[in-house]
């Protein structure tokens, strides 16, 4: 019986293949077939995609909301972006998933050393759309520095004692 819903690949799928079918669903809904497993599986396995959207979902509300005010309050905008929410969150949901001190300190150590070779993709798109320049040219002339810079510190970081 129809839903109403578009399953994975955008096949039409039905009560079958619903969120709370139990026993029957299949797996060309695109679901892991749930009858094998035991209920306690099929509730850890919601809880963990329960997990990831809400995760999803913060993170996509602070960029939402550093976009819009920056519309009318660029510099305020650009705080709100600059600020390192991403990061934080990012080590919010790492700790809740593997609470291991070194792994944290290792992971926040890299991040250190990677926000490096981006900030000068903050300073080259401004001076190129302040000289005629594109948006999409800066932006990407911008993303093709970071990427350079990326790999400049993964190449040189090792040699010089940082590990990135």
């Amino acid at each position: 019986m129809f839903t109403g819903g578009m399953g994975r690949g955008g096949r039409l799928w039905d009560r079958r293949c619903g969120p709370y079918s139990g026993i029957v669903r299949k797996v060309e809904c695109g679901l892991p077939p749930f009858g094998a497993l035991s209920s306690d599986a099929v509730v850890a396995y919601r809880c963990r995609m329960f997990y990831l959207v809400l995760k999803s979902a913060i993170s996509g509300v602070l960029i939402a909301v550093a976009s819009t005010l920056a519309k009318r309050y660029p510099g305020f905008g650009g705080l709100i972006a600059s600020l390192p929410l991403v990061s934080v969150l990012g080590m919010i949901w790492l700790w809740n998933e593997k609470p291991d001190a070194g792994n944290m300190a290792a992971h926040a150590e890299a991040t250190f050393w990677y926000v490096l070779p981006s900030l000068p993709m903050f300073l080259l798109i401004p001076l190129m759309l302040r000289h005629g320049a594109g948006f999409w040219l800066a932006l990407l002339a911008g993303c093709a520095l970071t990427i350079a810079l990326y790999l400049a510190m993964i190449w040189l970081g090792p040699r010089l004692g940082v590990h990135p």
